[in-house]
């Protein structure tokens, strides 16, 4: 199944630490998006695709990481930063307009107009189609909008730079820069970079250390059922499908006097293949 070999797809052991830590966790590790307000996003479980779409786009794998945001939009279609983010995966990296993340950022818009990463890759579009004044001004609009200080002005600004300089055209008086990967949601820089720097041995332990904690939580307390979907995917992350339905079994079992909540538990093994 396709859900089976998306999830089986092995990321680099600093990615596999970071993916696990964002489904583990029971927490938020700080899915806090660029100006977003098209979407509420309160599904768990389209957070956790967000958290790993967001993994895999660092890590460079494009096609893993649009998937994931495929997930995400689909769970919550009323969410811009879904559309958006799914836009950015599929249109970074290619030469020419991507017919279907052109249709993503329009989704995205129209959700949320100010949707920053929605709005620089647009432009990105009409740059790529030869339209490079057109452009400029919806940068320089952009950064209009950006806040002093925004962690994606520096880039904005040497995007519009090196836009202007390349086509011939005068840099407008005020510059922006792409919001786009310093949009995505998931861990810091500074995580990012403990990360890497652990041993690989290490973060392959450190990971099952997380899930086997998050495993321990439900035992003590298995009225959880947001917690067993996480132990599931945070199983099949470290491609562990045996111990995803095992995951699967306990939650059913934790929730047998409950169909609805059994229905969702199902409902989410068979988006992981189980």
């Amino acid at each position: 199944m396709a859900a089976a070999r998306e999830t089986r797809r092995m990321p680099s052991p600093a990615t596999l630490l970071l993916v696990v830590a964002a489904v583990a966790a029971l927490g938020s590790i700080g899915y806090a998006a660029l100006g977003r307000r098209g979407g509420s996003a309160e599904d768990p479980a389209a957070k956790d695709w967000r958290a790993v779409g967001w993994a895999y786009a660092e890590k460079g794998d494009a096609a893993a990481s649009a998937a994931a945001y495929r997930k995400a939009a689909a769970l919550e279609p009323d969410n811009a930063e879904n559309w958006s983010s799914l836009g950015e995966a599929l249109q970074t990296g290619s030469r020419t307009v991507v017919p279907e993340a052109a249709q993503a950022l329009a989704k995205a818009i129209a959700l949320d107009p100010s949707d920053a990463r929605a709005r620089y890759f647009l432009a990105v579009q009409k740059d790529l189609g030869g339209d490079h004044k057109g452009a400029l001004a919806d940068w320089s609009a952009l950064l209009k909008d950006t806040p002093p200080g925004a962690p994606w002005e520096a880039d904005l600004r040497r995007t519009i730079a090196g836009t202007a300089k390349r086509s011939g055209l005068p840099a407008p008086a005020a510059a922006p820069v792409a919001p786009a990967t310093a949009a995505i949601p998931g861990p810091t820089p500074d995580q990012l970079a403990a990360a890497g720097s652990i041993p690989a041995s290490e973060q392959d332990k450190m990971a099952h250390a997380m899930v086997d904690r998050l495993a321990a939580r439900l035992a003590a307390n298995p009225n959880n059922a947001d917690g067993w979907i996480r132990l599931m995917r945070s199983r099949a992350v470290l491609n562990d499908p045996a111990g995803a339905r095992r995951a699967l079994g306990d939650g059913l079992k934790a929730f047998a006097a409950d169909a609805p909540t059994q229905a969702r538990l199902k409902a989410a093994a068979a988006q992981l293949g189980l």
